[in-house]
């Protein structure tokens, strides 16, 4: 399916950064994206506001070209009914603003796609519909169901996924391999300081430990489901984990000295990614993993080659 993006930058569009600074506004967006246009009255009701506020929002909204309304006839009178613009906004400054890299091969991993798994509870899955199988029943984790995840959690063990190697079908050299997905700590219920050493391996090797904060749970995530308990994960934080010719990076920060040429990438035909947290981790505070439609991302698990000139 086709999204929709606007790029920005915020030097000469000041009105789409005032128009997303704020929670009322960012709810009537993702409320927009996930269920269609609607009318303001519904919006008001869902969100829970007079209809003077979302009335009102609705016009920043629409000055900033991020939202279009019509009028169409209802039962008794008019009706406006608002449309979302945009599935995501992209800010950057002119400089940043240049073409993606041809030399670069990228594949999403559905979260429920991985190839092997081993955890213990507690632990679960659920789609942005509801719970898939079992809680707390490791089992679970073999459904067919789980194909359809957006949300994983476990306390330890780990979940492995097999990404094609298609710099080397295409007899390509890679120059780095970065991973990108939404990663936070799991306690029963949340608790934002709950650290966690969550571990990332590549094909057998252990590449790196990214400790985790924390479990959050002080705000619904953007892309979190409503019926998803307040309680509960609601979200976590994006995390880029980069292997090149001098080390292992989390966002920018070496964490290894592992590097590529110790994963020998060029002889194997797939990239194994596992994700956990071991059993003599310093910090055991579990994991929780967020795929489309929970966190704030609402993104797959991504690797992208960058491919040597």
């Amino acid at each position: 399916m086709s999204r929709n993006f606007l790029l920005v930058d915020p030097a000469e569009r000041p009105d789409v950064l005032h128009a997303l600074a704020s929670e009322v506004r960012v709810s009537i967006l993702k409320l927009l994206h996930i269920e269609g246009p609607m009318n303001v009255n519904d919006i008001a009701a869902r969100l829970n506001q007079p209809q003077s506020t979302i009335s009102s929002n609705m016009q920043i909204l629409v000055g900033a070209e991020l939202v279009r309304t019509e009028t169409q006839k209802a039962r008794k009178g008019n009706q406006k009914i608002c449309h979302s613009l945009f599935d995501e906004v992209l800010v950057m400054f002119k400089e940043d603003i240049r073409p993606i890299k041809s030399n670069s091969i990228e594949v999403a991993m559905p979260l429920g796609l991985y190839s092997s798994c081993d955890v213990s509870a507690p632990c679960g899955l659920c789609s942005s519909e509801g719970i898939i199988g079992l809680l707390d029943v490791p089992d679970t984790f073999l459904d067919p169901d789980r194909m359809k995840t957006g949300l994983i959690w476990f306390t330890r063990g780990y979940v492995e996924y097999q990404f094609p190697n298609n710099a080397r079908l295409a007899k390509q050299k890679i120059a780095s391999m970065e991973f990108s997905m939404e990663l936070s700590s799991e306690v029963p219920g949340t608790n934002a300081d709950w650290p966690s050493d969550i571990t990332i391996s590549v094909n057998g090797s252990d590449i790196g430990t990214w400790t985790s904060p924390g479990d959050f749970g002080d705000k619904r995530g953007v892309y979190t489901p409503d019926w998803w308990k307040l309680k509960g994960s609601q979200y976590g934080k994006l995390k880029s984990f980069r292997i090149n010719a001098t080390g292992t990076y989390v966002d920018g920060v070496k964490i290894s000295p592992f590097t590529l040429k110790d994963l020998d990438l060029d002889t194997h035909h797939s990239i194994r990614l596992r994700i956990g947290v071991k059993p003599e981790a310093k910090h055991p505070g579990g994991i929780n993993i967020f795929g489309r439609g929970f966190g704030n991302y609402d993104q797959d698990i991504v690797l992208r080659l960058d491919i040597e000139d």
